[in-house]
């Protein structure tokens, strides 16, 4: 058992994901506030090649095996249970996505640790690290502290900007064999298939996004935002009621089941700014959010706001930026 805080990694084809970026920020936070070292898991092939761009944690630990070259996440549970049943962290963290949850989950249940999901932020101020949590769509918050000695828990997009974790900086690397077992898995990766291109603009490459839900009430209106996305030279987005409802295709979708974005600006409409619509949007540079509830948790994350309504707004948006 030791104090440290660990990150588990994400890659996606030897990528480093934005959502364990995200990840090791918060990390970074806890790990500074306890004055306990961050340390990295890698679980691939040729992970070494990576620490350059790493420079976030103290070290990295890399489980090197042909058999985790693509994600598989029975030998990736594999490979997560033999690392920390040797080093036990006092707390374990993971992206919460697909990905993440799946060997989260398994780990906590091999190990016997208490798993918090869907955590929002962490604080490790005054020595006893604290998490909030969000859950139900964010209409619950739960807050408490991590419990000791140790437990797992996985970190939501949104809370913390992937850019506070890009640093290149070479940090030592210590190589893991993992079990024997994982060229044995149940599993066994076959292919990576890309979505299919529809022909739609590509809104993870769009440097502006006007993004709508709700609050526009009737598609009719989505001819306003259009105009606003032309004046400001982007495109036109949603979240998931606004997709449901046909008023746009799935390819315009921010969020969990959607594209994850990184545009320079992010104008949210008529959001409530739901953790599944977040996900989405963990590196946008500006976000700016509009909506009549003052509660609303897109003002929990957005760098500007304004309670007023987005259909109002917008009209006047396009003459400003018409006449400039």
């Amino acid at each position: 058992m030791t104090g440290d805080i660990a990150v588990v990694v994400e890659t996606i084809r030897g990528e480093v994901t934005e959502a364990s970026y995200a990840t090791l920020a918060a990390g970074r936070q806890l790990a500074d506030d306890l004055g306990a070292p961050l340390w990295a898991v890698l679980m691939g092939h040729d992970m070494q090649r990576l620490a350059g761009i790493l420079g976030v944690a103290d070290r990295l630990l890399c489980v090197e095996q042909e058999a985790l070259g693509e994600f598989n996440p029975d030998a990736f549970l594999q490979g997560a249970e033999a690392v920390f049943h040797q080093r036990t962290p006092r707390v374990a963290l993971f992206g919460h996505t697909a990905m993440g949850t799946d060997i989260a989950c398994g780990v906590a249940q091999a190990l016997k640790l208490p798993l918090i999901v869907s955590c929002r932020t962490l604080d490790g101020a005054g020595g006893q690290p604290q998490y909030t949590s969000l859950l139900c769509g964010g209409k619950i918050i739960a807050k408490g502290s991590l419990p000791a000695p140790s437990c797992v828990v996985t970190v939501m997009s949104g809370g913390y900007r992937p850019d506070e974790a890009k640093r290149e900086r070479t940090v030592p690397c210590e190589t893991f064999p993992g079990p024997e077992a994982l060229g044995a898995a149940r599993t066994r990766f076959r292919q990576y298939i890309d979505p299919p291109c529809s022909g739609d603009v590509d809104i993870t490459k769009q440097p502006v996004l006007v993004s709508v839900g709700r609050g526009i009430q009737i598609k009719d209106n989505l001819a306003l935002a259009e105009r606003l996305a032309r004046a400001l030279g982007g495109v036109v987005s949603g979240s998931r009621p606004v997709i449901d409802q046909g008023w746009l295709p799935t390819t315009r979708l921010v969020g969990k089941s959607g594209r994850q974005v990184r545009p320079k600006l992010y104008l949210a409409l008529g959001i409530s700014g739901a953790p599944e619509h977040l996900e989405g949007v963990p590196a946008a540079e500006l976000m700016i959010g509009i909506n009549t509830d003052p509660k609303a948790p897109i003002f929990d994350v957005a760098h500007y706001g304004a309670t007023c309504s987005a259909l109002e707004l917008m009209p006047i948006l396009v003459e400003k930026l018409q006449r400039s």
